[in-house]
């Protein structure tokens, strides 16, 4: 049994930077295209170990703390998880909301 292997010669290229940086915007479009913009997300807190979620102007969720653990549950009460910290639990929240309603866009 033979393999051939076939080699090729790579040609040596210098660009300006003008056109470097037309290839960066191409890429940053193609690669990362253009996020609509996210819906604010504001927390009150109705009672001691309780935040609830505004997700641009609809009800987000809430966090609720039992303990030392934060439990979180979105829009359609369905549970989220259960996390060590209130930051960690309202990121997770903000996270599942952006994908649950993608709809929901920032207001100015």
């Amino acid at each position: 049994m033979s393999t051939t292997v076939a080699h090729r010669q790579q040609a040596e290229v210098t660009l300006d930077t003008a056109t470097i940086e037309a290839i960066a915007e191409i890429e940053a479009e193609v690669i990362a295209p253009t996020q609509p913009a996210r819906a604010r997300i504001t927390w009150s807190q109705p009672d001691t170990g309780l935040w609830a979620a505004n997700y641009g102007g609809y009800y987000g969720g809430t966090v609720d703390r039992q303990g030392t653990h934060y439990f979180v549950s979105d829009t359609f009460g369905q549970y989220v998880g259960d996390f060590r910290s209130l930051e960690e639990a309202q990121r997770r929240l903000a996270e599942r909301l952006h994908v649950v309603l993608p709809d929901v866009m920032r207001t100015v």
